[in-house]
């Protein structure tokens, strides 16, 4: 444990992000797995509606930093991939 002040206070703020970025983070993986379920059940309509849900989650998860703009970016891809090849 840090001794200075300064770096006691550091500390705690790393801990709360920390704690905020885990929250964050699950809830995008959740949104992530509904659209894959949504998927495997092959309904395209729910399945596209998961997947707008998760864009947005997946979006929001990026700009505030807990994830790069390029993981985001290939998440989105990869689950509209998934989600296309219901329509074919």
């Amino acid at each position: 444990m840090a001794n200075i002040p300064s770096a006691q206070k550091r500390a705690r703020q790393e801990e709360a992000r920390r704690l905020r970025n885990k929250s964050r983070r699950s809830a995008m993986r959740t949104s992530m797995k509904k659209v894959l379920k949504a998927v495997k059940t092959g309904d395209h309509g729910q399945a596209q509606e998961a997947y707008r849900e998760a864009v947005r989650v997946i979006d929001r998860t990026a700009n505030r930093g807990v994830i790069h703009k390029n993981k985001a970016a290939r998440h989105k891809s990869r689950l509209n991939a998934r989600v296309r090849s219901l329509a074919g």
